[in-house]
């Protein structure tokens, strides 16, 4: 059955247009709250959100939602993605919500489900909330005497900045360490610099005034340039960028070189590795990670397990197999010794933790293998199957058999855009390079034909 309403992480689109408009947001609070009401209790539910403009609309439509379905809501405001997925544990709530579009610009927000165990939502139940939202939902909705009730809870930031702390041993500090923070003007801008500092950390805050309409704007984890320039400026010894909901992170040495996922995941295998605490056996990333990584982690004895892009599948491999390091080289990084998604604060108090530990520069200790050259390119489409052309199909045979055993060809759309993704890796940079210019050129010239 196809998807009308979710995608590879929840529900994202255009703010006030479908599907991401007040209406659909209400019915997705009422489906929501019917599929999780279980038993007589009083059920809850927490929700969180970025610092989008648009928030505030879907957070009240929502709301409205889950009252007509009988659940009480507490209201988190701004708040992490990984906060949320804590919260919803902690408040033992029967579902978690986060508002957001991750790193998506300001004018798209995004509707991201937890279930009471903090996980993200499985296919199966994202399709049957999709099959409530086209019913007439209304016939099963709370009495009048039944209704639920709002309420904003206070200290959810002092909660969630204590179980970031506690991830590292009691005794580690971060004194002695100048470090930039770029907030990307989203979910963690208070959070983020706050956990630092009270480990000790010298901190340098940037893009951390959101005004509704700058999140993510040349900034946070998608444009590290300024983070680099801010860390060369002050002569810091790290910059860590977050992204809008601050479920991703990536890292800037003090050079001004950009450290991505695939180095941050392999730094952090090998040292639980090390440490007696990995378990697995390896780690588990997507499609889209580096095949430098997988060839580092053989070298050193470990495995990498490939899942589908979204983070969530990269959760449900970990989960049942047995993996507690797991992530994609965008900087989702997932932990599950501490938490059920990814957490770009939690990963980036594990490297820093590494470094002091080292006491060497962040360029020694983070780059720990050098990359295959890799090309990644997108290419917009509006409907149809560009894909399922003849041209397309040639295009991408023939890619294939050029880049042979050394090297891999991912295409895919993507869950979250109306986009298709076009990435090959290999040591032969400029056939890299032809490949994909020529699949980006059969799909240029099958939407012209059709």
């Amino acid at each position: 059955m196809s998807r009308r309403y979710f995608g590879t992480d929840g529900i994202r689109g255009r703010a006030n247009r479908l599907p991401m408009t007040a209406e659909i947001a209400m019915r997705v609070g009422m489906a929501v709250g019917m599929s999780f009401k279980r038993g007589s209790h009083r059920h809850r539910v927490v929700v969180g959100k970025d610092t989008r403009l648009s928030g505030y609309m879907i957070e009240n439509a929502m709301v409205a939602g889950f009252c007509a379905a009988g659940m009480d809501v507490f209201l988190l405001g701004p708040i992490p993605t990984p906060g949320v997925a804590m919260l919803v544990r902690s408040l033992r709530a029967d579902i978690g919500v986060m508002i957001s579009a991750s790193h998506n610009p300001y004018y798209d927000n995004g509707i991201k489900l937890f279930g009471p165990d903090g996980y993200k939502l499985s296919d199966e139940i994202e399709m049957r909330i999709e099959q409530l939202l086209d019913q007439d939902v209304e016939i099963a909705l709370a009495d009048a005497e039944g209704l639920g009730r709002a309420k904003r809870i206070d200290g959810v930031h002092d909660r969630y900045i204590e179980f970031a702390k506690r991830t590292l041993p009691r005794s580690m500090s971060l004194s002695g360490l100048r470090i930039v923070i770029d907030c990307a003007n989203g979910a963690g801008y208070k959070v983020a610099p706050a956990a630092l500092w009270e480990l000790g950390a010298e901190v340098i805050t940037i893009n951390n005034e959101p005004n509704g309409l700058n999140i993510n704007e040349d900034c946070g984890s998608t444009h590290p340039l300024g983070l680099a320039k801010k860390v060369h400026e002050v002569r810091a010894d790290i910059g860590i960028a977050l992204d809008g909901d601050a479920d991703r992170v990536v890292i800037v040495d003090e050079n001004g070189t950009v450290i991505d996922g695939d180095q941050i995941m392999a730094l952090i295998a090998e040292s639980w590795h090390r440490a007696g605490r990995l378990a697995g056996g390896g780690l588990v990333t997507t499609v889209m990670s580096n095949l430098g990584l997988e060839r580092y982690l053989g070298d050193i004895g470990l495995s990498m397990h490939r899942t589908k892009v979204g983070d969530r599948y990269v959760v449900e491999h970990m989960r049942g197999h047995g993996f507690n390091v797991g992530g994609e080289q965008s900087g989702h990084i997932v932990l599950s010794d501490f938490s059920t998604t990814g957490d770009g604060l939690v990963a980036a108090l594990q490297v820093l933790a590494c470094i002091k530990r080292a006491d060497r520069p962040v360029s020694d200790v983070c780059r720990k293998f050098e990359p295959v050259p890799q090309i990644l390119k997108n290419v917009r489409f509006s409907g149809g199957a560009p894909l399922e052309h003849n041209l397309v199909k040639a295009a991408i045979d023939e890619a294939r058999s050029r880049l042979g055993n050394s090297g891999r060809l991912v295409i895919r759309p993507s869950g979250t855009e109306p986009l298709i993704r076009v990435m090959a890796e290999g040591d032969d940079r400029s056939l890299v390079e032809q490949v994909v210019d020529d699949i980006i050129g059969a799909i240029g010239d099958a939407k012209y034909a059709a």
